[in-house]
């Protein structure tokens, strides 16, 4: 029995979280960082004993080479990897929440709506590792973290296909009742086997049970690739008919029927918030919602999916009716705003001076001038609208790239309003 480990490289153990047959798990102190970590260790001894050890091998050097590639919220973040004589380490992102498991029991299930933001934040994770040519190929519960109520972090890709590299496809490799009929086949794979794994993480969701129930692998196996799985809303009555579609169309046995890109799945999960399908709208919008709202507006044109998404946690979003004062002449500037609906007026001294639409930005300067100057005119709704509201030293404390956006956008707001005064003052 190996003895308890007290550091591993320059970190300090302080418990161990789990362990499997080659390698255990510990939460550990990473004192240079001031952070937690999660350290993966996997013995060389094990693996020697191991009749899977050199596949445990090649997993464990496969999700290492990813280190620090895998940028994105909701990506488990791999800090670092090391391979020594006696043991080899990854370094890893802590998310103290657990996984999905608790929640796919009957007596566990989250309210649709929820369910249905955990899996589109999935589709975006998932998304920005396909366009790395990353495929996760083990997409199931236990392998996706939570960090907040519907927050979630990806695990676990050392069973990952990579594009960039020159890679045997090897077989066997997944969770069988997760497996899309492609893998199981073992047919050349891409990121539509994952989309088929993600519908069944979302029918385990919502229904607290798989669609396929087997007593052996071999059962399992031959139902996903010959017997069609019953609808979700047979199992629970208030699953509306739009997440059904989009359960069943993610689960499409042949890859012609299948969601073709991540970003359909995604815009099908995002419209059942629009459509009110769901429920009556709260006045707290969707993080659904609120990343397709700013994909869509030009002031975010040049953001990542992660800049949106940091974005999503520095702002507030208000729904404002017509007619209300957002920003009055004279008061303290620590705030800015984006209009994503509705229609806004810039006035001095009720005289109007500009009408802004949704994408364009407003109190900008109160962030520009670093001073909180005094705001120089008023801005109200004209129509009902939806704001987005940004503290000025919430954007100071974000990450430099978030920043770097920000201050690309305003430049270019600033070049339009210039060379539209100019054309106005030729034209006098």
């Amino acid at each position: 029995m190996t003895a308890p480990l007290q550091r591993i490289g320059k970190f300090e153990v302080k418990r161990k979280l789990g362990e499997g047959a080659t390698s255990e798990v510990y939460l550990c102190d990473d004192q240079f960082n001031k952070r937690e970590v999660a350290i993966k260790v996997v013995f060389e001894n094990r693996l020697e004993q191991s009749d899977d050890g050199r596949l445990t091998r090649k997993l464990f050097i496969t999700e290492a080479s990813l280190a620090g590639k895998l940028n994105h919220p909701h990506i488990v973040q791999i800090f670092d990897a090391v391979v020594g004589e006696t043991l080899s380490y990854i370094v890893m992102e802590f998310v103290p929440g657990g996984t999905l498991e608790k929640f796919c029991s009957k007596d566990a299930l989250l309210p649709i709506d929820k369910v249905v933001e955990i899996i589109f934040k999935c589709t975006r994770a998932l998304d920005f590792a396909n366009r790395l040519g990353v495929t996760h190929r083990d997409i199931k519960p236990a392998n996706i973290l939570v960090s907040g109520e519907t927050d979630i972090k990806i695990s676990d890709f050392g069973a990952a296909l990579m594009s960039s590299v020159d890679q045997t496809q090897v077989a066997g490799i997944g969770s069988p009742a997760y497996m899309s009929p492609q893998q199981i086949k073992e047919h050349p794979l891409n990121h539509q086997t994952d989309i088929y794994s993600l519908g069944v993480v979302m029918f385990q969701l919502l229904t607290g049970q798989l669609p396929f129930q087997a007593s052996n692998n071999y059962s399992m196996m031959y139902q996903i690739t010959n017997v069609e799985p019953p609808l979700a809303s047979s199992l629970r009555k208030e699953i509306p008919l739009s997440v059904d579609k989009i359960v069943r169309k993610a689960m499409q046995k042949e890859l012609e029927r299948r969601y073709e890109t991540w970003e359909a799945f995604s815009y099908d999960l995002a419209e059942a918030f629009r459509s009110g399908i769901l429920g009556e709208h709260s006045e707290e919008v969707a993080d659904s919602e609120k990343f397709n709202t700013m994909r869509a507006l030009v002031f975010f044109d040049e953001f990542s999916d992660a800049e949106l998404w940091e974005v999503m946690r520095i702002s507030t979003w208000e729904n404002l009716p017509a007619d209300h004062t957002i920003m009055q002449d004279g008061d303290k500037g620590d705030f800015f705003c984006v209009l994503a609906q509705g229609e806004v007026k810039v006035t001095k001294r009720k005289k109007l001076l500009n009408i802004l639409a949704p994408g364009e930005c407003f109190g900008e300067m109160a962030y520009l001038s670093r001073t909180g100057n005094e705001r120089s005119a008023d801005v109200s709704t004209m129509s009902e609208s939806r704001v987005i509201r940004i503290r000025t030293e919430d954007l100071e404390a974000s990450s430099q790239a978030c920043r770097y956006r920000f201050d690309r956008a305003f430049m270019g707001i600033l070049v339009e309003r210039l060379a539209l005064a100019n054309t106005r003052l030729t034209a006098v």
